[in-house]
């Protein structure tokens, strides 16, 4: 989970990332991530820049869901994953605060949180991975529709057949809060529910009007969008909490290998929403492994030899 101000990042030059000392070490660090397409690149990212700089790794990418990983982290199970802010606000019990919709305030917040757990949220990408709602490309465009507030018009026209997640539509902090935000509401019956959360499935049922749906449920960076022809709907009243990914370590083992921290950070300073978008399609649409898209665009960047 599933929008772009970053942080203040520790930089490396290239050269010095790629000449970092070996480092020794009794056990290796244990990756996780969940079981979902922007974990696994995201999680590749990590175990592959930690085995280049000789940190000794085991893999468990693609885990399970937030819950088992972020126990697995807390339990020392597990080392280190990537997590997204917002799922801060799940964390603490404080989804109503208005912190969780600012990128900068929903990073610090949580940072801080974690910190009295003993756990380190290093620098995060900026991209958010946040709900949004994308409509077919020929509707929205014929309508001149770009925002959430010209969506409510035409929601509460009755034009929108919406397919989403039975989470989305029932979450306050989903679908409730877009209609709080921007005055419409959608009946049940101008919905398609469905029991899982595969924007695979909602993007593509509004790109192909498949059962006269014309709008999906979809993240922020999913690689559907890149595929599709879909028309995005900005949240210009900033309706939905914020999900920037970064990578959250155990502080001891941060102690252990410091030059972790700048180099997971450069990495993670080049993952916009376009960017993030182009590699996830390569994952979901083309059907590539998640560890050799990884690989590929590190070694682009010069990250990894």
């Amino acid at each position: 989970m599933t929008t772009h101000r970053r942080g203040a990042l520790v930089m490396l030059g290239a050269a010095s990332f790629a000449a970092a000392s070996p480092v020794r070490a009794e056990r290796p660090l244990v990756v996780a991530s969940k079981s979902d397409t922007e974990g696994a690149l995201t999680g590749a990212m990590i175990a592959l820049a930690l085995e280049h700089l000789n940190v000794p790794v085991v893999r468990k990418l693609g885990l399970g869901p937030t819950l088992i990983v972020r126990g697995a982290l807390l339990s020392g199970d597990v080392d280190i994953y990537p997590e997204y802010t917002g799922n801060g606000a799940f964390f603490t019990g404080t989804e109503a605060d208005p912190a969780w919709k600012i990128p900068q305030e929903a990073y610090e917040t949580i940072r801080r949180s974690d910190a009295e757990k003993g756990l380190i949220w290093l620098a995060r990408a900026p991209a958010n991975n946040t709900w949004l709602i994308a409509l077919n490309g020929d509707f929205a465009r014929e309508r001149h529709l770009v925002t959430m507030a010209d969506f409510a018009k035409v929601a509460n026209d009755g034009l929108i057949l919406l397919a989403a997640s039975t989470e989305f539509v029932e979450s306050p902090a989903a679908l409730p809060s877009f209609e709080a935000a921007y005055r419409f509401s959608l009946p049940l019956d101008r919905i398609i529910s469905l029991p899982g959360g595969d924007t695979a499935v909602t993007a593509r049922a509004a790109a192909q009007r498949i059962s006269g749906v014309n709008a999906g449920m979809v993240y922020g960076t999913d690689g559907a969008l890149s595929a599709l022809d879909l028309v995005v709907m900005s949240d210009p009243a900033a309706a939905q909490i914020v999900y920037e990914v970064a990578p959250v370590i155990r502080a001891a083992a941060l102690e252990r290998f410091p030059a972790i921290g700048p180099a997971l950070a450069r990495i993670f300073a080049g993952l916009d929403a376009p960017t993030l978008r182009r590699l996830n399609a390569r994952i979901t649409v083309d059907g590539e492994i998640a560890e050799k898209v990884a690989r590929d665009d590190l070694t682009e960047r010069g990250l990894i030899g």
